[in-house]
């Protein structure tokens, strides 16, 4: 049995002054939680490209990936995430972070939380970047 959703819109046609009704039917696979919402298949996607940026041999390989697979607007906030932490690492204040690559104090102290945190990822990520650019 193909079950749907009916969705009833009540909407008010301004021109003819009289009010309109707009059903529409939805197969109900498309209003259920799809996998890619599912914690555990983002987990392992992510998991998986990791992996892949692991073994790949070329970082201009990398950056073509990356730039195929995010939007200039998502290559922009995925690199403002490290420059704050490389910014955070060298003592720059909170509030200038935040003018300087105008983003919002929440996402700075989670990555100053994060910084701090023992066995942090950002700290051997800084690390490892700090040895091989001596």
């Amino acid at each position: 049995m193909n079950s749907a959703i009916c969705t009833i819109h009540f909407n008010r046609l301004y021109k003819k002054g009289f009010w309109g009704i707009l059903v529409s039917m939805n197969d109900s696979k498309e209003n259920s939680v799809n996998e890619s919402q599912n914690p555990e298949y983002v987990d392992e996607t992510i998991r998986e490209l990791c992996h892949l940026i692991k073994v790949a041999d070329s970082e201009e390989f990398t950056y073509q990936f990356f730039v195929n697979l995010f939007t200039a607007p998502e290559r922009k906030d995925f690199a403002n995430r490290w420059l704050l932490v490389k910014e955070i690492d060298k003592g720059t204040t909170q509030r200038e972070i935040a003018k300087k690559f105008n983003m919002s104090l929440c996402k700075i102290t989670r990555g100053s939380k994060e910084l701090r945190q023992p066995d942090s990822a950002f700290r051997k990520m800084l690390d490892m970047l700090n040895s091989t650019n001596q």
